[in-house]
């Protein structure tokens, strides 16, 4: 192979090796950007499934109603109201988280009732409730408020109402 010294190329021809050099420097340039894609080689097995303590069981028994009897005495005579709300329970096998703190504000009526908030289970996890105001649906009702018991390993939920 025969190399050409420095000295030669100035004085032979310096203007018609700019642009092969220029030419040169673009295929490089873009022979160097195309390139395979990396593949990896995995060793190693997929990480297990979760176990079973994040899983839990429901079971949605039938709903009961809970009866309330409301005896008014008026000048035209006795009254006597009852009210049937039906009340459904659910059990799951985890606890339920802790109560959320919250802040009540001012209350809009002195004809509303302060309903705390409660964890509820849905689409299988719990689920917080937002406390809120609420005007009783009758004169003299009174929140049950939502409860979690704990029952032979499980959790059972029994939802709040009026009675």
């Amino acid at each position: 192979m025969k190399t050409i010294s420095p000295a030669l190329l100035k004085t032979k021809h310096p203007r018609a090796l700019a642009p092969v050099l220029t030419l040169c420097g673009v295929i490089g340039l873009v022979a160097g950007c195309a390139s395979d894609p990396v593949s990896h080689v995995v060793s190693a097995p997929p990480p297990p499934a979760p176990t079973a303590a994040t899983t839990a069981y429901v079971t949605t028994t039938a709903p009961t109603t809970t009866t309330t009897q409301t005896t008014q005495t008026t000048p035209t005579g006795t009254v006597v109201t009852t009210q049937s709300q039906p009340v459904s329970t659910i059990v799951v096998t985890q606890a339920p988280p802790a109560l959320q703190p919250e802040v009540v504000m001012a209350q809009p009526s002195s004809a509303h009732v302060w309903i705390a908030g409660y964890w509820t289970w849905r689409n299988n996890q719990y689920q917080w409730m937002a406390g809120h105001w609420e005007v009783p649906p009758y004169a003299n009702a009174k929140w049950n408020a939502p409860r979690w018991q704990s029952e032979s390993g499980a959790y059972r939920f029994t939802e709040g109402y009026w009675n």
